[in-house]
């Protein structure tokens, strides 16, 4: 019989070979050695400054959350600077599928992310091996991955954005077109107070949790559940500069600063999507 575990940034594995228990604290002592060992191998391949945000963004919680296993073909949605990018690669044997950015965009801002990122791919092949860049472009309808093929698609803080040109509805249903039948869509966002406004929702990057999961269930998938796992409720969600008010943009500079800081990181939804499997 086997155990999986998926625990800091790797997939465990433990064979129980017909035992059916084992004594608690040698399994917690193997679990725990175990994970010592991977995620520090993989730590080392991440920045300094993004190990820093674990705190707010829990990776590890949130991926198992999601039921991301180790041989999993993984769809990231808009990766943008890459920084869960650095925990997929590390867990996943299975492919990372990079969804960025079109480089035929009109935007500057997005053509130079793409650029980024293709550079930091580069600057680790090794470590980078099992990813695969693709484009994903909602306005031209389009995701090149193939159609009923992904084990997961996972996107992280993106819904405002997709708002900001209305190809939230778009991008929903391309996540359902590549996602195999039975396949799970795990999604993180900005969270609005309930009963918020569009225009609020696309100023502030904070958007309310019933409207996801509306866009979502439209596009034809289920909510299976959410998680608190993200959640501050220190953030209050109605700042100056909206989202770009607390860390890691800190928009108003010096201005308030430490109460912002003293804040962290923003509240968001964690929410498992299933698409049925008939």
């Amino acid at each position: 019989m086997e155990q999986q575990y998926s625990l800091g940034y790797c997939l465990i594995i433990i064979r129980l070979n017909g035992v059916q228990e084992m004594n608690s604290v040698i399994k917690t002592a193997l679990l725990i050695g175990t994970l010592v060992a991977c995620s520090a191998q993989v730590s080392a391949e991440r920045s300094p400054n993004n190990i820093a945000r674990d705190q707010y963004r829990h990776p590890a919680e949130t991926l198992a959350f999601f039921g991301i296993t180790a041989d999993m073909a993984v769809v990231e949605i808009s990766p943008g600077g890459g920084w869960y990018t650095e925990v997929l690669a590390g867990q996943l044997s299975g492919t990372l599928y990079a969804a960025h950015a079109n480089p035929q965009s009109k935007s500057a801002y997005l053509r130079k992310s793409l650029s980024r990122y293709k550079d930091k791919l580069a600057a680790n092949p090794e470590f980078y091996s099992n990813t695969e860049l693709h484009i994903f472009d909602p306005g031209a309808q389009l995701l090149t991955t193939a159609d009923n093929s992904a084990d997961a698609v996972v996107t992280f803080r993106n819904v405002h954005n997709w708002m900001q040109s209305s190809n939230e509805e778009t991008a929903f249903k391309l996540f359902f077109k590549t996602l195999k039948p039975g396949a799970v869509l795990g999604v993180v966002e900005h969270r609005a107070k309930p009963g918020t406004d569009r225009k609020t929702m696309i100023d502030s990057g904070y958007v309310t949790q019933d409207y996801v999961v509306e866009i979502a269930q439209q596009a034809g998938f289920v909510l299976e559940a959410s998680s608190e796992i993200n959640a501050n409720p220190a953030d209050t969600a109605d700042h100056p500069k909206g989202v770009w008010t607390l860390l890691p943009s800190l928009a108003l500079g010096d201005v308030d600063r430490d109460r912002y800081l003293a804040i962290g990181e923003s509240d968001r939804m964690t929410l498992r999507f299933r698409k049925p499997a008939q």
